[in-house]
């Protein structure tokens, strides 16, 4: 087994919050006092209105050599805090870290970049900050130029750049300068859709072809599904876990969700001959949700109560989309599904998984006889969306490709 790549144990980072009264009318008089109390003030008394507050509590994994690796989390769960401290942007308040390798970071806008000099004086001053030398820079100097586009504004100072620009320029710039370990944040959102499907390819690329180390952090799960095999869940500065990355994204996407269930309210329903008394969406786990991945089956769990049986009843199930279009009407006779007998049944309508795209949904279900008469309808209820976990279509993440994922076509010529 290979020595980790990225080594840290019991990781902490520490910040210090100032809490101080407003006031609603300052004059210059009242500014002379204040400050002279404060230069008087005893350290007691100072420190009462300090507050210490940990981003990271006691972190402690490892990455091999090669891994890319997402990291998953809230805003505010200690994401950015750990990759600035990997990136040494930070010092850590306590813990230990070892990197056996160089390291590019793409944290933010500009990272690493001097707005005063050009897009090709910080190509130069980039490769130099990672240990490389002028004639390892100019080997890759047309690759970098090429692949971020910015050819015509090379010898402009980069704070004329757009974030865009900026954004295309630092990710060539951190890609192709052979660092062993790479280190990206949100920042790529800022760039286009093509842009960013050409940094996802880099990115495989860097990790699968050229066997170096990827940390990413992103909030589009389709994204870090794609790329990433291993991931690590924080939560409030504390890793949750670390393993497999749909076990991550599952286990995120469900510590986020609420209950997400209909029940009937008895005097609105008793004078009824049926009606739908519960339903809810769950995952294959049998979980509520109202989140849920497309490689998951989608699962309605539906409670239907029958005061008077009536041989032409239907149970009809549509889906939605989020602006009210259907997608797809299914009609069911109940005696297909429930015995006469039956005073009340729980039935599952189960979507098989990799069939409708991400996207957010919504159920309009009733009873009725066809051709007859409405029994009762649930409008809107059990409102969920489902979450890409690396279709074909992750890179165009906020674009509308349709309702289906069609897995099995053919062309003819």
């Amino acid at each position: 087994m290979s020595d980790p790549i990225i080594k840290v144990e019991g990781l902490g980072k520490k910040y210090i919050i100032s809490h101080e009264g407003k006031e609603s009318y300052t004059s210059l008089r009242d500014v002379i006092s204040r400050n002279t109390k404060k230069l008087i003030k005893t350290k007691e008394k100072a420190n009462s209105s300090r507050e210490e507050f940990w981003a990271l509590k006691d972190l402690s994994f490892e990455i091999k050599r090669g891994e890319a690796v997402g990291i998953i989390g809230k805003n505010g769960a200690g994401k950015s805090t750990l990759l600035k401290i990997l990136s040494r942007i930070t010092e850590p308040s306590k813990g230990h870290i070892e990197l056996n390798g160089r390291v590019a970071s793409l944290l933010e806008v500009g990272t690493g970049f001097h707005p005063e000099l050009t897009g090709r004086e910080n190509i130069f001053l980039n490769g130099a900050i990672l240990g490389m030398s002028r004639i390892e820079i100019k080997r890759k100097f047309d690759e970098i130029v090429d692949f971020s586009g910015v050819e015509k504004f090379l010898d402009t100072p980069v704070k004329r750049y757009s974030s865009g620009m900026y954004v295309r320029l630092a990710f060539a710039v951190a890609a192709h300068l052979e660092p062993e370990i790479l280190i990206v944040d949100e920042v790529l959102a800022v760039g286009d859709a093509e842009f960013q499907k050409k940094c996802l390819g880099k990115m495989e690329d860097v990790s699968k072809g050229e066997g170096r180390t990827v940390l990413f952090v992103s909030h589009q799960m389709g994204t870090i599904a794609q790329l990433c095999q291993t991931s690590i869940l924080l939560n409030a500065g504390q890793i949750v876990r670390k393993g497999d990355t749909k076990d991550i994204i599952d286990m995120y996407l469900n510590g986020m969700q609420v209950s997400n269930v209909y029940q009937a309210q008895q005097e609105k329903v008793k004078n009824k001959d049926a009606y739908i008394l519960s339903q809810r969406l769950i995952n294959s786990g049998g979980q509520t949700v109202n989140q849920i991945t497309n490689n998951d089956e989608i699962i309605l769990e539906i409670g239907i109560v029958i005061n008077k049986w009536m041989e032409e009843m239907e149970l009809s199930i549509s889906l939605q989309n989020k602006i009210k279009g259907r997608i797809f009407t299914v009609n069911k006779k109940l005696g297909e599904i429930m015995s006469r007998s039956e005073k009340q049944k729980i039935v599952q309508f189960v979507i098989p998984a990799n069939i409708i795209t991400p996207n957010h949904y919504s159920w309009l279900n009733s009873l009725h006889i066809s051709g007859h008469h409405l029994i009762d309808v649930l409008w809107d209820e059990c409102n969920f969306s489902i979450v890409d976990a690396g279709t074909d279509f992750a890179r165009y993440e906020g674009t509308d490709y349709g309702v289906v994922i069609l897995s099995d076509y053919k062309f003819k010529t």
